[in-house]
Parts: C-alpha cells; structure tokens; sequence
C-alpha cells in the first residue's frame, strides 16, 4: 500500500508558472512508475505526464510539451510536476498516480495501469 499526497496547486495568471509536488509513503518509492493526469469539469481525466521507476524516462501528452516537466525524487519519495506557460486550458484538478512496476524504463498513460491514487490538487489558470 501506498498512500500519495498532493501539493502546490493554486491560482495562478496565464503564462505564469506552479509546481506541483507528490509525497509518497508506504512501500519503497523506487519500485513505482509514476504519473500525472488531470480533469477539467465536465471532461473525462486525461494524462498529463509520466515518468519510470529508475532510469527516469519520461512522455506527455502533446498539449503540455515543452511547457511540463516530470520529475522524481527519490531521496524524498517525491514526484513533481513543473508547469510553466500555464495556459487556461490547463485549468483542471491534478492527480498524482503511482503504479508498481517490475520495469526500470517504462512509463505508463493509461490511467487504467495506476494502482494508486491522490487526492488531488486544484489548478486555475485565469485569462
């Protein structure tokens, strides 16, 4: 079992920047691919981000590229997902996911593979 805690979310102008943080305590950090999805109202979650249990490979979705970037910490069993250029688009809650993997090089963007799950944090990007 794990259990993820988000943070960092907020209200931010366009073109401005957040990070988002996710705290992960329970089994070794090092076993789980990590990722980030999203959902706006009224939309199905959508991914954001991902990243690999250990060689830190990563994929986004093609809307945030260039603009996001994933990255894990081991030291402190945390992910973080840097969001620069915020658009309004990107207003959404923000989940964090973690899913035991026996590969150090895969990451995963389907939701459906996720075996753990955060809260959430709320994003609002205002025009």
């Amino acid at each position: 079992q794990v259990q993820l805690l988000e943070s960092g979310g907020g209200l931010v102008q366009a073109g401005g920047s957040l990070r988002l943080s996710c705290a992960a305590s329970g089994r070794p950090f090092s076993t789980y691919a990590m990722g980030w999805f999203r959902q706006a109202p009224g939309k199905e979650r959508e991914f954001v981000a991902a990243i690999s249990r250990s060689t830190g490979r990563t994929g986004y979705v093609d809307s945030v590229k260039g603009r996001f970037t994933i990255s894990r910490d081991s030291a402190m069993n945390t992910v973080y997902l840097q969001m620069d250029s915020l658009k309004p688009e990107d207003t959404a809650v923000y989940y964090c996911a973690a899913k035991v993997s026996s590969s150090g090089t895969v990451y995963y963007y389907s939701s459906d593979r996720y075996d753990y799950w955060g809260q959430g944090t709320q994003v609002t990007v205002s025009s």
